[in-house]
C-alpha cells in the first residue's frame, strides 16, 4: 500500500513527477542552452574582433597581375583543349583534354571572382607580365629573368596565332601530337608563372590556388611527355 501511495497525492492526483517535472527539466535545459549560446557568441565575437582586417591587393600587385594574366593563360589552354576534345579520335587525348578544360575553367572562375571583389579589371590594362619583375628561381624558370612589359612577348608557354591556326588545320595523329606539344609547352610556362606567384605572394587564397595548379599541371605534363614518346614525337624546342 505504501508504494502505491507514493505516487498519489491528495484527491487521487499525481504528484509533480510527470508533466510538471518534465516541463521543469525542459525549462532548465533551455536556460543552459541559452547560457552556452551567449557564451559561445561572446567567444566568437572576441575572435572576430581580434582578426586583422582583410587587405585588398593593389593594382600593381603580384596577386592582381597573376589573376589577370593566368586567367588569360588558362583561357587559351581551355580553347585548345576544347578543340582537341571535339576533333580528336584518340580516347586518351580526349580524356586529357576534358580534364584540362574542366580544371582550368574552374580556376578561371576563382580568379575572375577575386578580381571582381578587388574592383580590378579582368585583364591587365597595360602589357602582361608587369608583376614578374625578378628572376624565376623555380625549376620551370631555370633562373630566367621574367619578361618585362617592354619586351612585348607572349606569356610563357602561350601559343601564337599561327600555331593555333595550324592546330585547327590538322587531323588524326598529327592533330593529337601537335596538341600535346602545344599543351605541354603551355603547362611548362604556366608552371613557371605559378611558381613565381607562390614565391612572391603571401595571400593564403592565392597560394592555395597556386598549389592546386601545380598539383594538376605537374602530373599532366609528365603524362603528355609519355604520350608524345609513345607516339614517336618529341616536345617542341624552347622558343
Amino acid at each position: 500500500m505504501d508504494s502505491d501511495l507514493d505516487h498519489v497525492g491528495e484527491a487521487g492526483t499525481e504528484t509533480p513527477s510527470s508533466p510538471t517535472r518534465r516541463w521543469l527539466v525542459v525549462g532548465a535545459a533551455l536556460v543552459v542552452v541559452l547560457i552556452l549560446g551567449v557564451g559561445l557568441g561572446a567567444f566568437l565575437s572576441r575572435l572576430i574582433d581580434n582578426e586583422p582586417p582583410a587587405v585588398t591587393p593593389a593594382r600593381d600587385s603580384v596577386e592582381v597581375g597573376f589573376a589577370q594574366d593566368m586567367s588569360v593563360h588558362h583561357l587559351q589552354a581551355v580553347t585548345m583543349a576544347n578543340w582537341a576534345r571535339d576533333h580528336s579520335t584518340d580516347a586518351q587525348v580526349e580524356q586529357l583534354a576534358f580534364d584540362i578544360q574542366s580544371t582550368q575553367t574552374e580556376q578561371i572562375g576563382r580568379m575572375k571572382g577575386w578580381l571582381m571583389l578587388w574592383d580590378q579589371p579582368e585583364q591587365a590594362t597595360g602589357a602582361s607580365m608587369a608583376w614578374m619583375t625578378e628572376p624565376m628561381s623555380g625549376h620551370s624558370g631555370h633562373g630566367q629573368t621574367a619578361r618585362t612589359p617592354s619586351d612585348g612577348a607572349l606569356m610563357p608557354g602561350m601559343a601564337t596565332t599561327a600555331e593555333l591556326t595550324k592546330l585547327r588545320s590538322l587531323q588524326g595523329k598529327e592533330l593529337d601530337v601537335f596538341f600535346l606539344q602545344l599543351m605541354l609547352r603551355h603547362h611548362q610556362g604556366g608552371t613557371a608563372m605559378a611558381e613565381y606567384a607562390q614565391q612572391h605572394s603571401g595571400l593564403p587564397a592565392l597560394k592555395a590556388l597556386v598549389t592546386s595548379i601545380l598539383a594538376s599541371q605537374g602530373p599532366e605534363a609528365d603524362l603528355m611527355q609519355r604520350m608524345l614518346s609513345s607516339r614517336g614525337a618529341q616536345p617542341l624546342p624552347p622558343p
